[in-house]
């Protein structure tokens, strides 16, 4: 079906580019999501990242963290910020060389599915969604939480007509009444839900062990020929989650206006995402082995799924704390 074979071509495409030599630290390329406000964006705006780092840091704006994936494939990106965890899990499987250096975000209410008000559909009549159309980011966090949501309910995915589309052409489609789902994150999840209705809180997904949250990830040689960089990337990042418990009524217009958004929906946004510390992010409920495991459990469920032929034995590999340490340090 259409989202088996795009999954596996994005596999395969990723396997081919991950040979790619990271650009020296001279200047640097990260990645990051339009919409998708983050408290980080405040030291972006005002050139922290360029003083604290002491390179050049240009910014480049993706839809989907497959994307991402692809552009740090390829070179053009050392540093994504907020790619979601099945992104790099198909990566990775594939051979792609890339590690988390951080929990970027945890946000279980800011990534579902939501199905279009006049079919009427709800979590005690889901299974009314057969031979539906479907909008799914594919390989993204909301590919799994669809995937994984599907099966809760028992709907057989082959029965629906899966097109990958990313969360802000999902949500027009979704207005337009071109699809009778659509599933995604950010400002697309916020504009589909003015036409639809969940299926699942964050809280019943992670119920069923669908956890949702997001990673700092770079390639594997960029880590290790430019871990400096790399340790004061995450220090001012870690500095502005910290800064916006205390001081997000300065910080709140200058990530909003940065992200795209209004400050209402900023806000909004903001409102759903936990940012964990260093301190808890090297904790076992996090790097010290409970991502790992989390990878592991992603990657199995898609080649059940039959969306990628390989998981890895360990992603343990996959997740670099070196960084982090040193940030702790700074």
């Amino acid at each position: 079906m259409t989202l088996k074979i795009s999954l596996l071509n994005a596999v395969a495409g990723l396997a081919l580019l991950s040979g790619a030599q990271t650009a020296v630290a001279e200047e640097i390329t990260v990645a990051y999501f339009t919409e998708w406000p983050m408290p980080f964006q405040y030291a972006k705006a005002n050139g922290l990242y360029d003083t604290a780092l002491g390179v050049t840091v240009n910014w480049r704006a993706f839809d989907t963290g497959t994307a991402m994936s692809a552009a740090m494939a390829s070179g053009d990106v050392q540093i994504a910020v907020s790619q979601g965890v099945p992104p790099f899990v198909v990566a990775t499987s594939a051979g792609q060389d890339l590690q988390i250096a951080d929990v970027a975000v945890s946000y279980s209410d800011n990534d579902n599915c939501v199905v279009a008000t006049a079919l009427e559909i709800d979590k005690s009549s889901a299974g009314e969604l057969a031979g539906k159309k479907v909008a799914v980011p594919i390989g993204t966090a909301a590919h799994y939480g669809f995937l994984k949501q599907m099966e809760h309910f028992g709907v057989d995915v082959s029965s629906l007509e899966v097109v990958d589309m990313a969360p802000s052409d999902g949500a027009a489609a979704l207005a337009q009444g071109s699809v009778d789902m659509a599933c995604g994150y950010g400002g697309g999840l916020r504009r589909m839900k003015e036409h639809g209705n969940v299926l699942l809180t964050g809280a019943e997904k992670e119920a069923l062990g669908i956890q949702v949250f997001d990673v700092t990830s770079v390639p594997a040689n960029f880590a290790a020929e430019q871990s400096d960089v790399l340790a004061k990337f995450l220090k001012v990042t870690a500095d502005m989650n910290a800064r916006y418990l205390t001081e997000s009524a300065e910080m709140l217009p200058v990530i909003a206006k940065d992200a795209g958004m209004s400050e209402a929906d900023a806000a909004d946004s903001l409102a759903t995402f936990t940012f964990p510390t260093i301190e808890e992010q090297l904790s076992e409920k996090w790097l010290g082995g409970g991502s790992q495991k989390f990878l592991k459990e992603v990657a199995d469920f898609f080649v059940t799924t039959g969306n990628i032929p390989a998981a890895r034995d360990s992603y343990d590999s996959a997740v670099n704390t070196a960084g982090l340490t040193a940030a702790m340090g700074m």
